[in-house]
C-alpha cells in the first residue's frame, strides 16, 4: 500500500472499487501542522498520507469513517481552531474538506448462512453494500468471501445487533423461528433500522406481530418489519429467485423508495419455504419475553 503517495493510492482504490474520503486542508491561518493543499485519504481500514497528526487528524479520520459508514455522498467543510480545547498547541486555524470518493456503501447485516443467503451474497458483492454476514455455524460459510462482505461467527447472533451502526439495514434469514423472533425484538428495540426484512410467510408475519405487540412494541414499530420480503411480483421459490427479488427490494430501499410492511397477496416467493430448512406447520407460540 502507498502509505505516503495518495495519488497512487487513489488510483488503486478506484480500480478496486474501494470507497474513501479525501480530506484536504483548504485554508490555514497562523501556526498549523500542514499548509493548504495537504491531502489525506481515509478508507474503512486504512489511512494514506497525513494532515499533520495529533488530535486534529484523529477527529478528521473519525469524521471520514462516519461518512463511509453512513454512505454520505455530500462534501463537508469544517473549521478547527488548533488550541487547547482540541488538544493542539499550534494556536492556528485550519479549514478541512471531506470529499467522499467512490460508491457509497450501505451497511447491511445478514443473519443466517443458508441457501437464500448464499445465493444473495454474490449479488450484494456487485452493489454498494458493506455486509456483515452473521451465523453460529462457521461451516456454513463459503471459503472465499467478496471484499465487501465480513463474516461474523458467533454463539450470540442477537447480541451482535447492539454492535451495528445506526441507520443499518437488517435481513433475517436464519434456520430457527425462535432466533428470528429474538432478532426481531432486538432490532425493533434499537428503533433505528433503515430497513428490516425477515424471510417468512404471511402466517408467520401474523404470529410474530401478535407476539411483538404482546411484549409491548407499538404497532408503528412492528410495521417497520418487512415480512414477507422481496418484490411481490416475483413468485419463484428457488433460492436464486428469492435472492434476486430481495436484492431488488434492498436497492429500492437505498434509492429512497418506501417499502410496505406487508404484502396484499397470500402467496409469496418465501411463503412455503422460509429458508434452507423445511419446517412443519407451527402453531402460534406462547413464549414469554
Amino acid at each position: 500500500m502507498f502509505k505516503d503517495n495518495w495519488i497512487q493510492a487513489l488510483a488503486q482504490f478506484e480500480t478496486q472499487g474501494i470507497p474513501c474520503v479525501m480530506v484536504t486542508v483548504l485554508e490555514d491561518k497562523g501556526s498549523v501542522p500542514r499548509g493548504a493543499g495537504t491531502k489525506m485519504l481515509v478508507t474503512e481500514e486504512d489511512v494514506i498520507a497525513t494532515i499533520g497528526g495529533g488530535h486534529l487528524e484523529h477527529i478528521a479520520m473519525k469524521t471520514a469513517r462516519e461518512m463511509l459508514i453512513n454512505a454520505d455522498t455530500d462534501m463537508k467543510v469544517e473549521q478547527f481552531n488548533l488550541g487547547a480545547r482540541l488538544g493542539q498547541c499550534c494556536g492556528g486555524m485550519v479549514t478541512l474538506s471531506f470529499e467522499p470518493i467512490g460508491q457509497p456503501r450501505h451497511v447491511l447485516a445478514v443473519f443466517g448462512a443458508g441457501h437464500v443467503a448464499k445465493a444473495l451474497i454474490p449479488i450484494l458483492a456487485t452493489l454498494p453494500f458493506k455486509v456483515y454476514w452473521i451465523d453460529e455455524r462457521e461451516a456454513q460459510f463459503p471459503d472465499h468471501l467478496p471484499r465487501n462482505v465480513e463474516k461474523w461467527v458467533t454463539d450470540d447472533p442477537v447480541g451482535e445487533v447492539a454492535y451495528l451502526p445506526e441507520n443499518a439495514m437488517y435481513l433475517v434469514l436464519t434456520h430457527n423461528h425462535q432466533l428470528d423472533f429474538d432478532l426481531a425484538r432486538a432490532i425493533l428495540k434499537r428503533g433505528d433500522s433503515r430497513y428490516f426484512g425477515m424471510i417468512g410467510s404471511l402466517s408467520k408475519r401474523k404470529r410474530f406481530d401478535y407476539r411483538l405487540l404482546e411484549r409491548g412494541f407499538s404497532q408503528e414499530a412492528v410495521n417497520t418489519m418487512i415480512c414477507p420480503i422481496g418484490i411481490a411480483s416475483v413468485k419463484g421459490k428457488h433460492p436464486a429467485e428469492i435472492a434476486v427479488s430481495v436484492a431488488g427490494e434492498l436497492i429500492a430501499c437505498y434509492q429512497g423508495e418506501t417499502i410496505g410492511s406487508k404484502r396484499p397477496t397470500t402467496s409469496t416467493n418465501n411463503d412455503s419455504k422460509e429458508n434452507d430448512v423445511t419446517r412443519p406447520a407451527i402453531e402460534p407460540l406462547k413464549v414469554k419475553a
